[in-house]
């Protein structure tokens, strides 16, 4: 993909082949996003914000911070060879072809998980209301918008503080977990193997496999996890549901790998999943993540 940096202006993307703002903001990995009109989107992580602005020709990220959102956009990988890679797979063919704008963001791991706490069994606008909220009343103003809060802004808050901006049962996992860990440490266990990372997480408040998944690969950026959620487990079961992996697993005696009768555990789907594609396991999960969702 080409692009070039405009000087305290922006950057500007050539062609639509390997970005498209709907897809990269639409396939569950952020919620600080706002949709403006038909061709134009605003994005905020943590005290900055872009505007996208589509273009007959390509895309427009407006902001003066470019050196933040080359990286955050994720903009020097190519994704053309990721696609083509994974495209050996047949069963990603469609995907791609549905989601083929789509990158993986690279976000900032405090904001990170907070958000995926919040995203635990909820839906996007209230995620997104939530957080907005947080913002407003902990955050830094910043002109026209609120900066997401940093740790000592959100020990101000107690427990009735989340509950009231509608984090419901999170909200005690919001207040514990703010007292477990902070930004420093977060970027400490950046250099941990991704085994051991995912366990750290684990052990905080309110985060289980699957959000300690997410925030593995968009937090951290880690590509060989595969975050297994509702969609995900369908389309397991749609498309290696005669595997032979999934008939072993039914005869196996261990109660550890099932949630219900003929359920394969989702951790036992995760690990299929990751060995099926590897490093790049978490290119493959947005693809087909979003893929499932929009009903394609």
């Amino acid at each position: 993909m080409k692009y070039q940096i405009v000087d305290g202006k922006g950057i500007e993307i050539f062609g639509k082949n390997d970005f498209v703002p709907a897809h990269i903001l639409e396939c569950g990995q952020i919620f600080s996003y706002k949709k403006l009109s038909e061709d134009a989107w605003q994005v905020f992580s943590r005290d900055k914000n872009a505007i996208i602005f589509e273009k007959i020709d390509g895309f427009f990220i407006q902001t003066a911070q470019t050196t933040y959102f080359e990286n955050f956009f994720d903009l020097k990988t190519d994704y053309g060879k990721i696609k083509e890679v994974l495209c050996k797979h047949e069963i990603m063919k469609t995907p791609i072809q549905f989601g083929w704008g789509i990158r993986i963001l690279r976000q900032d791991l405090f904001e990170t998980l907070i958000a995926f706490i919040i995203s635990a069994n909820n839906n996007i606008k209230r995620i997104q209301l939530i957080l907005w909220r947080l913002r407003e009343k902990f955050g830094t103003k910043m002109g026209d918008f609120y900066a997401f809060p940093s740790r000592e802004q959100l020990l101000t808050a107690s427990e009735s503080d989340f509950a009231e901006m509608g984090a419901g049962y999170r909200a005690k996992y919001l207040f514990q977990v703010l007292r477990q860990v902070d930004e420093k440490i977060l970027k400490e266990w950046q250099n941990l193997p991704t085994q051991e990372l995912r366990a750290k997480l684990i052990s905080l408040a309110g985060v289980g496999p699957k959000v300690a998944d997410c925030i593995l690969l968009f937090g951290y950026g880690r590509k060989d996890v595969f975050p297994v959620d509702t969609w995900i487990e369908k389309m397991f079961w749609k498309f290696y549901g005669e595997s032979d992996f999934v008939r072993n697993l039914q005869k196996s005696p261990k109660k550890a790998d099932f949630l219900q009768e003929n359920a394969i555990s989702r951790e036992k789907i995760r690990d299929f999943l990751t060995a099926e594609f590897g490093q790049l396991s978490g290119f493959a999960q947005q693809y087909l993540f979003y893929s499932m969702r929009s009903g394609d």
